[in-house]
């Protein structure tokens, strides 16, 4: 069972890992800028993501010290379902893999508070029946909104509202919401 505790203890080892890592990670594996972990959840469902980030490095729009600019996400997350066909009690664990292509509101030096937004997709290794929420194919959209703040030590701390359709593709579509908590170390 996922509780609290396991994900806090999961956060604090996956930052201390990035922290360490960091210079790694930038050189080897292709120029990566970021690595996260999230964990929140839904409607009867847990949700831990890990995830790493390359920057566009763009400066749209530029205006009074800020600017649009994004940056690919490309993740990995644990889901566990805790009313799977709608039955108390009944469990199911899954796995997602998803990309997104994030927009960012941020600040000219990229620190302090910003605002995001993104669309991408993603794959679930079983068609997601949990509750009342049906989802009848595998592939789903993964959009977000989100918020947070960069310190001067390049972890950044946000929140996300992040939602999975598929965009009537096929029916039922229920739609699965998550409240998510971001942690996220750039390097």
């Amino acid at each position: 069972m996922v509780s609290a505790k396991n994900i806090a203890m999961s956060l604090a080892a996956v930052a201390a890992l990035a922290a360490s890592q960091a210079s790694f990670a930038a050189d080897e594996f292709g120029g990566l800028d970021s690595v996260a972990i999230e964990a929140g959840g839904g409607e009867h469902v847990q949700v831990v993501r890990w995830s790493a980030q390359k920057n566009w490095n763009k400066n749209w729009f530029a205006r009074g010290g800020y600017h649009l600019s994004g940056y690919w996400d490309a993740n990995v997350a644990y889901w566990r379902a805790n009313r799977w066909d709608d039955i108390q009690d009944n469990r199911k664990n899954l796995a997602v893999v998803g990309v997104t292509p994030v927009f960012r509101w941020e600040a000219d030096d990229k620190l302090g508070f910003y605002g995001e937004a993104g669309i991408g997709a993603s794959v679930f290794s079983s068609v997601y029946t949990n509750t009342h929420r049906q989802l009848s194919t595998a592939f789903e959209f993964a959009d977000h909104i989100g918020a947070g703040y960069v310190f001067a030590n390049k972890w950044d701390v946000g929140v996300r509202l992040q939602h999975y359709s598929n965009g009537g593709i096929k029916h039922p579509n229920g739609g699965v919401n998550l409240a998510l908590l971001r942690v996220s170390y750039g390097f």
